[in-house]
């Protein structure tokens, strides 16, 4: 699927490199150095349909850039990949915190970041039709639309990156069975096998709050790992 993606990385060649790869791919493509350019972007045309996130920029960090763009609610669900030189596991949490839907560690395959890439998209609905949609998924004061990427708690719209929707549908398709963190990070995260048992810890934590009073249907079971209850019980 083509798409308007935002590079935002600094280094002249890399920058080059990506932008060619991406446009061979009928992708649309924008750039930016710096994290004032890429605010200006931002907030001067419509969101892109993706970012593709430098940590480490000459004017700031690419882990507040992207704090910043899932705090505006305009861009709040634009999906971002992390690129960066640092693989080191707290990187890799922290990225997956402020709300980076993937991580791509430098020196990377072009061919691999252009498959994640290609994930992402494909996790990605914002558009979603006025009707009730086929499939919706009803517990408690929790709606899911997967088709459209849409959820509710008590009626309200919650905003949620792709990563995290995606824990949620999985864990809610397999409600009342405990989901290890290993199989949670194979099937949530998919091709990213890099990614370690604590990135789950943290997105089952910020999914959690988002949701609110239905986050309590999430349930932590010691070392085993995590479960979606069964029955609403008191968020019915």
């Amino acid at each position: 699927m083509a798409a308007r993606i935002l590079i935002v990385e600094d280094e002249a060649d890399l920058q080059a490199s990506l932008a060619y790869a991406l446009a061979r791919e009928g992708h649309r493509v924008e750039a930016a150095a710096t994290v004032e350019a890429a605010l200006r972007f931002l907030g001067d045309r419509r969101p892109p349909d993706l970012v593709l996130l430098d940590l480490m920029l000459p004017d700031g960090s690419g882990v507040e850039l992207c704090r910043h763009i899932r705090g505006d609610r305009q861009l709040a669900r634009v999906p971002i990949v992390m690129l960066t030189a640092k693989a080191d596991e707290i990187d890799r949490v922290v990225g997956f915190e402020v709300g980076a839907d993937d991580y791509v560690t430098k020196p990377f395959s072009m061919a691999e970041l252009l498959l994640r890439i290609r994930a992402v998209l494909g996790r990605d609905r914002r558009a979603a039709p006025e009707a009730p949609p086929a499939g919706l998924m009803e517990f408690g004061l929790l709606r899911v639309d997967p088709e459209g990427h849409r959820a509710w708690v008590a009626g309200e719209l919650v905003e949620l990156t792709a990563l995290e929707f995606r824990l949620l549908v999985t864990l809610l398709e397999r409600r009342g069975r405990v989901q290890s963190r290993e199989r949670l990070l194979a099937d949530v995260w998919g091709a990213d096998t890099r990614s370690k048992p604590r990135a789950v810890d943290t997105l089952v934590k910020r999914l959690r709050r988002k949701l609110g009073p239905a986050g309590a249907c999430v349930e932590t079971h010691r070392e085993a790992g995590y479960r979606f209850r069964e029955s609403p019980g008191g968020d019915a």
